[in-house]
């Protein structure tokens, strides 16, 4: 092989692999995903589902599915404490339709999904935010990012209503992978912000 010919395939090869290590840096770059989520949020909302039982058991996702068409979706999800904790998590996924499909039904074998009205959703997702940053709670950092999946969705339009806590106060309760040591923290937020008679708490015997 001619040597400024295998120079040139080997500065094209060398130039590939920059290109590569800069793509997958950008795939993992948080400006990565908020464009992604921009160009998401224009496309068509395939499916907007919140778990059925959240009110009554305090705890359950919500999911929205954009796409512009359902062989793959855009999808954020968020998980709620409606109790006391706020929004515990938010992510962000690119789904083909058998990896969604996959992911609501393990979700529905916890509690079932419905539907509920993008608005409502946003609201409810606001809503909450508002309230548990009320008491000090801060939702997951990732919420900022993921909530704009929402797009022109305005949570204004919604005249849905929703109560959060139990029995009039935030029922704080101990999730299976928390410490001691991170429920006593919380613990110790909860009644320095509302007392110990301000809250109620359900946590493990240690």
């Amino acid at each position: 092989m001619p040597l400024n010919l295998a120079q040139r395939r080997a500065k094209k090869a060398a130039r590939r692999k920059v290109a590569l290590r800069e793509r997958r840096k950008r795939e993992t770059d948080g400006d990565s995903l908020l464009e992604r989520i921009r160009r998401a949020a224009g496309t068509p909302i395939q499916q907007c589902l919140v778990q059925k039982e959240l009110f009554e058991t305090g705890m359950g996702i919500l999911v929205l599915a954009r796409g512009v068409s359902t062989t793959r979706v855009a999808m954020g999800c968020f998980l709620l404490d409606v109790y006391c904790l706020g929004i515990k998590d938010a992510m962000f996924r690119s789904l083909n339709a058998s990896e969604f499909q996959y992911f609501t039904a393990t979700m529905k074998a916890t509690s079932p999904l419905v539907n509920i009205n993008p608005s409502d959703a946003r609201k409810l997702l606001r809503d909450l935010a508002l309230w548990a940053g009320s008491i000090g709670l801060s939702p997951h950092r990732d919420f900022a990012a993921v909530e704009p999946l929402f797009g022109d969705v305005r949570s204004e339009t919604s005249t849905a209503t929703f109560r959060f806590g139990r029995d009039g106060k935030p029922l704080y309760v101990a999730g299976p992978t928390e410490s001691p040591a991170q429920i006593r923290l919380r613990l110790k937020h909860l009644r320095e912000r509302l007392d110990d008679d301000g809250f109620h708490y359900i946590v493990p015997a240690f």
